[in-house]
């Protein structure tokens, strides 16, 4: 009798195999000579690599033999029997290998872009769905889904600044991908972990969540082209578009550093934003244009019309209300109704914001004998504080206490642009952290404590002292008993709870 025949090309992913006595099913391998199993009965911390030259043919197909209807159970052990059944299909073969690995439940409208992203290779593919709909699960799901399937081995995220730690937390939480972020107040701490002198940190570590005004430098785009994974996200691609005027520089950078990455054919790029199109053709047709060169336009005086049908499988667009009843399934998005409600300072407060807005003067003025980089840095660290301070107490603590915990580092963002840098690009890092957009959609909800951090070093010790007051002080003021800002809103949300609404507070 002629026993199974051998595996002598690796395995697919997800499959079923047989070797060394027992069931496994075939993990993504990083290595073309070597195939990781995981038991069917057990967990992946019980997983193995074996060398394809040594034990290639001992890896044979399994299979599950068909129901025997003459053996049959009792409705409990039917009922195990299928709750295993289920989870190992998702563990293994299902047609989605990754959502045995989320802390997430997707709505079925999210599972769109992980359907139109696996007709795709290379997947290239703009997401632009409506603000709140879920771009950051959708593309996440990709990007898990591409890496369980063994597509891609390697995750790099690009996005503005005070995105990365938003990022890096929900690829851990959610996705369970540990992410490095390579910010410049990290990479003395990520270079430390390094095993070799020689080796980079875009080489070392797998995944990354990248700071996009720190790596379109001159300085730190090649060392990231060189090394970039084969799998890119890039987040609010919106501000990378190509400018139409010399004016917009830092915005070019951003634009000519996501082309270098998209040159490679083979490279999976996904873009996301919730606003693609600016009214500017040309802008648009550019970000187009990193997906397939073919939807761009440049130097052309009169863009031709885009082949819609070729663009329709890769971009996905879609508006909260399409999706309230998608397929059947309910999501009650949240409706904003706006109201104003005046307060006034306590006491306290009051004193508090005119020292802190006293200081913010005398920082600014302190400033006039430095470089151009650097005055910016404090004029923009003044506002962010005003900013704060005037929002809340906590606010105020917390763009304070983020400066105390990294007081010491080396504010290296602060220190590129001194020598790499101008005036517009101390700007352009610094606005859209400080400043509300004007555009509800780009809007972000993060404490702005970047500009201060990066000012420290340029700080004298009088200046030190009075933030250190300041945090103190703010402390002090939390609690509605001096927080009348608080102690109304907390009036308003109370009588909404008491008509039985479900408030979301920001």
């Amino acid at each position: 009798m002629r026993g199974p025949a051998s595996i002598t090309p690796p395995p697919l992913i997800g499959s079923l195999v047989r070797a060394r006595g027992r069931d496994w099913v075939v993990l993504p391998a990083h290595e073309p000579d070597v195939v990781r199993l995981r038991p069917l009965t057990g967990g992946d911390d019980e997983s193995i690599g074996l060398f394809l030259p040594l034990e290639g043919r001992a890896i044979v197909p399994s299979a599950f033999p068909p129901p025997d209807p003459s053996r049959t159970g009792d409705t409990t052990g039917a009922s195990l029997l299928l709750d295993a059944a289920r989870l190992a299909l998702r563990s293994g073969a299902a047609p989605f290998r990754s959502l045995s690995r989320i802390a997430v439940a997707p709505r079925p409208y999210q599972f769109v872009p992980l359907i139109m992203a696996l007709r795709l290779d290379p997947v290239r593919l703009l997401i632009a769905d409506d603000m709140g709909v879920g771009k950051t699960i959708e593309a996440a799901m990709i990007a898990r889904e591409l890496l369980d399937r063994g597509v891609a081995r390697r995750l790099a995220v690009i996005c503005p600044a005070h995105l990365c730690d938003q990022w890096e937390t929900e690829l851990r939480e959610k996705f369970g991908i540990e992410a490095a972020v390579i910010q410049p107040s990290r990479i003395a701490r990520l270079e430390r972990d390094l095993p070799r002198a020689d080796r980079s940190i875009y080489q070392h570590y797998r995944h990354l969540v990248v700071s996009i005004d720190f790596v379109k430098s001159d300085r730190n785009r090649g060392h990231f082209l060189d090394n970039a994974p084969d799998l890119v996200i890039v987040d609010e691609a919106h501000i990378a578009t190509r400018p139409g005027g010399s004016a917009e520089r830092p915005q070019q950078q951003r634009y000519e550093f996501l082309r270098s990455l998209a040159a490679l054919p083979s490279r999976h790029l996904i873009l996301v934003t919730a606003t693609p199109h600016s009214g500017i053709e040309e802008n648009f047709r550019s970000l187009l244009g990193l997906l397939d060169p073919k939807f761009d336009a440049s130097g052309q005086s009169l863009l031709p019309e885009l082949d819609r049908r070729r663009l329709a499988p890769h971009l996905v667009q879609r508006r909260r209300g399409d999706l309230e009843r998608w397929l059947g399934a309910d999501t009650p998005f949240p409706v904003r109704d706006s109201e104003e409600r005046t307060y006034t300072l306590s006491a306290p407060y009051h004193a508090l914001f005119d020292d802190v807005l006293a200081y913010c003067r005398e920082s600014v003025r302190a400033a006039e004998g430095m470089r151009a980089q650097q005055q910016r840095v404090r004029h923009w660290a003044a506002i962010a504080l005003l900013r704060c301070v005037l929002s809340s107490p906590d606010a105020a603590v917390a763009v304070l206490a983020a400066r105390a915990k990294r007081q010491g580092l080396t504010a290296v963002a602060a220190e590129t642009l001194e020598e790499e840098g101008d005036g517009n690009d101390v700007d352009a890092l610094y606005r859209p952290q400080v400043l509300d957009s004007l555009d509800e959609e780009t809007a972000g909800d993060y404490v702005p404590a970047a500009p201060l951090q990066d000012a420290d070093p340029h700080l004298s010790d009088t200046e030190r002292r009075k933030l250190a007051d300041f945090l103190k002080r703010a402390r002090a003021l939390s609690g509605n008993k001096d927080d009348l800002k608080l102690a109304e809103a907390a009036r308003v949300v109370g009588r909404m709870i008491a008509r039985g609404s479900r408030p979301i507070v920001f």
